[in-house]
């Protein structure tokens, strides 16, 4: 059964409305454009799944309708124009928690080959809930802390991501076994990102990395700043 479709009887839920209607907005004020019908109807099945599994433990914090949306899925959403440039469709999403930004991405992208890092047993079990539940494929959920012992056990990523899993110094750090040369490491930032990538400059002079682009984004609603910083790796 696809997802659309048994999703399709909380379209007359007024929560489930709204809560669409601020992912299309959203995505339009953005410039995010999703290629598939159903990919917005996959996203309010999540958000309906995240509502009712939060109620019985605390994977995200309690926020309105809009700040949920907007602050997890349409944030989530930015980096999906980045993407679209890899060789093949590839990411490492590292403490995704309740899968943001990762299997946001996988849910309008189902291209995607995703891997999920996530140490927590909760919103691990939440996560494979949603994969059944959306039925994606090309998955990989590893319950577990993402360390550089495990270079030999995993193979290397062309992109990397975090959402606000360490500084951008010790992010790169720990990506660094995973990532390929020529790979990319996207850094989702709040205001601090300026000053984090002074850090990395004077803390990191040989590091592997080259900054490539800092992209400023300021979400709809709430007209909160983000800065994605992207690397790609430049050599061993």
């Amino acid at each position: 059964m696809p997802a659309q479709w048994r999703c399709g009887w909380l379209r007359k839920s007024n929560r489930v409305m709204a809560c669409r209607e601020i992912l299309e907005k959203g995505c339009q004020a953005l410039g995010i454009t999703l290629s598939r019908q159903e990919s917005i109807d996959r996203l309010v099945c999540y958000y309906n799944e995240l509502l009712k599994w939060n109620r019985r433990m605390n994977l995200v914090a309690q926020a309105s309708e809009q700040e949920m949306v907007e602050s997890h899925f349409l944030d989530s959403l930015t980096l999906l124009p980045h993407l679209g440039s890899l060789g093949r469709p590839e990411l490492l999403d590292v403490g995704s928690g309740a899968g943001f930004p990762g299997l946001v991405l996988k849910a309008v992208w189902p291209e995607l080959d995703l891997t999920l890092v996530e140490p927590r047993a909760k919103r691990v079990t939440f996560l494979r809930h949603m994969v059944r539940s959306l039925q994606l494929e090309q998955v990989r959920i590893i319950d577990k802390r993402l360390e550089p012992a495990m270079a030999g056990q995993l193979p290397t990523f062309v992109c990397i991501t975090s959402r606000a899993v360490a500084s951008i110094s010790d992010f790169l750090e720990l990506a660094a076994p995973f990532s390929p040369p020529g790979g990319m490491v996207i850094c989702m930032k709040g205001p601090k990102a300026e000053e984090e990538i002074s850090q990395w400059q004077r803390d990191r002079p040989a590091s592997p990395y080259a900054l490539r682009n800092i992209v400023s984004l300021t979400l709809p609603v709430s007209r909160a700043t983000r800065k994605l910083v992207i690397f790609s790796r430049i050599r061993e």
